[in-house]
């Protein structure tokens, strides 16, 4: 989910060179809390996706964490990570580990 949103808001030039990884899922008795890392190659593509004062990767947060919610039913706190990993998507070892 949080990848078709960096797909969905940020368009073409992220969409083949962004991976998402969850690093850490704890449920709690109120909330489920998720930290995850969007993977990029550039910093570039970085700074699209933080975008203008942390705008872009905020918006990418509410919109994956609301549709996460309604999947789990149960409230969310969503903290988003952006890397750059250089050239993870001719790595095969980082593909692996990426889910590929």
């Amino acid at each position: 989910m949080i990848r078709e949103k960096v797909f969905r808001l940020t368009g073409m030039e992220i969409t083949y060179s962004s991976a998402v990884t969850v690093d850490a899922f704890t449920v709690e008795k109120r909330l489920i809390v998720i930290h995850a890392s969007i993977h990029v190659i550039k910093d570039s593509q970085k700074g699209i996706i933080i975008g203008k004062k942390g705008a872009m990767l905020a918006k990418i947060g509410e919109k994956a964490r609301k549709d996460i919610e309604e999947m789990l039913g149960k409230k969310v706190l969503l903290k988003l990570f952006v890397k750059v990993t250089r050239n993870w998507v001719e790595n095969e070892r980082i593909l692996s580990e990426f889910g590929y």
